[in-house]
């Protein structure tokens, strides 16, 4: 099973307090008390599990009594690592690619491993990977961004020009479309970083797309498309709508506070805020503006969406409303009876989560989780869920609702429109199957 960086799951085991913060959308005061009434309880129910696995009375133990090396000598210099590292017992939280997902590693995928984030933002180094042929490390120097087609001028920015324009920072998640693919048959794969790892949140810098395309002099009326192209060798291109690229589209050098990593992009990519990651094209060398879809190889052939009457619904980009438990989810063991902090993601390409539904019955019954504040549009959103596990079996769910008021939908609903012949766009509602005694967490499927 890995380590116990790699699982981090394996961490449920220990108990958390609840965070202090309130729902957004209205939870009182009295409602903090009464959970940590709640946890009170449940660690009561659960005192010899609990306290023997997580909650150790002080004193008697060696860790406590003896003090370690690192208590009593000289640790390492300050210049000992230039650019900082995780400690090395988290090395086992990684990135993973799927063996024999695709024919060579250079057109294929790393998931990362949501099991092991808190929060909402991405590291950097572990923010997933999706190349259709190959990363590379641009010189900045001699990289160009071109803006023509139907533009009053068409013009050639160089990276210097670019990061004189005024800027914006905004944070946004990132999903491959083919995320949580594997599932749309009966392919139930091991964890939640194989399920659902296509997916990242960031703060990504640069500047406005409509501020590129006010200089170069467009008119929406005229230029209602604009396309996209990457300078890999993939040519990878894509349509955007004229009203998406003037409204939050940025053109970005920036992730995390730092430049982006080559494997996302470097120099500079597309950033399309709720659309599928294929349209967020890295390497970004031109855009050219038009008349009408350009109907890319990327767009007609592939990201299509195949429905059970044999025809390909294209141009399908936006990211629906969906949600995952990320812990405890599949690979992980609950290690003890008793509280445990059920903690997931949340994101809606239509805007911001209003809600999170959490269900331990495989959807017989369902309450509300809390949303940890921030709460943004097009961006992840942590929810955190109060579960006392008395050792029986259980099926952990979640359901997201956003400000459209759409609510994803149950595997059945949406195999019912979509047939199961699909790979893109699968925002079901995923399970998660607790064993009895045991606590082994697994993938299954509920309709």
């Amino acid at each position: 099973m890995g380590s116990d960086s790699e699982r981090r799951g394996v961490r449920v085991g220990r108990v958390r307090p609840a965070p202090e913060n309130f729902v957004e959308r209205g939870e009182k005061p009295h409602a903090n008390r009464a959970r940590r009434g709640f946890m009170a309880g449940a660690m009561a129910l659960g005192a010899g599990a609990v306290g023997s696995a997580a909650a150790r009375a002080a004193g008697g133990e060696d860790a406590i009594l003896k003090l370690p090396e690192h208590g009593t000598s000289l640790g390492q210099p300050v210049a000992a690592r230039g650019y900082g590292q995780p400690s090395r017992y988290e090395r086992g939280l990684q990135r993973r690619e799927s063996p024999g997902l695709t024919r060579v590693p250079a057109s294929s995928v790393s998931f990362a491993p949501l099991q092991g984030f808190f929060g909402i933002i991405t590291p950097n180094g572990l923010h997933f990977e999706r190349h259709h042929q190959g990363w590379w490390d641009i010189d900045p120097a001699g990289h160009r961004l071109m803006v023509n087609g139907l533009v009053r001028e068409a013009r050639v920015f160089t990276m210097d020009d670019l990061q004189r324009l005024p800027s914006v920072s905004r944070i946004h998640f990132i999903e491959c479309s083919a995320n949580t693919g594997m599932e749309w048959g009966r392919v139930a794969v091991p964890t939640v970083q194989y399920s659902h790892g296509m997916l990242s949140c960031c703060e990504f810098t640069g500047a406005k797309l409509s501020t590129l395309l006010d200089m170069c002099g467009v008119d929406p009326k005229q230029g209602r498309y604009v396309l996209a192209e990457g300078a890999d060798g993939s040519s990878m291109t894509r349509t955007i709508a004229i009203e998406r690229a003037l409204d939050d589209v940025l053109v970005a050098w920036g992730m995390n506070g730092e430049m982006l990593r080559p494997e996302n992009g470097y120099p500079l990519r597309l950033v399309v805020p709720g659309v599928q990651g294929v349209s967020w094209v890295k390497y970004l060398r031109r855009l050219e503006v038009g008349d009408t879809p350009y109907y890319a190889k990327d767009e007609v052939l592939q990201y299509v969406d195949l429905m059970p009457d044999g025809m390909h619904r294209q141009f399908t980009s936006i990211q629906e409303c969906k949600s995952v438990i990320t812990s405890p989810s599949g690979g992980q063991v609950l290690l003890d009876r008793g509280y445990y902090n059920v903690t997931g993601l949340a994101w809606s390409g239509r805007g911001k989560i209003m809600r999170v539904d959490v269900s331990t019955d495989g959807g017989r019954n369902w309450r509300s989780a809390r949303l940890e504040p921030p709460v943004l549009p097009k961006a992840l959103t942590r929810f955190n869920f109060d579960w006392v596990w008395d050792g029986g079996p259980a099926i952990l769910q979640s359901r997201a609702i956003d400000q459209t008021g759409y609510v994803q939908p149950k595997l059945n609903q949406l195999r019912e429109v979509r047939g199961t012949r699909s790979v893109y766009h699968n925002n079901a509602i995923q399970s998660w199957k607790v064993a009895a005694e045991t606590g082994e967490v697994s993938n299954v499927h509920v309709y």
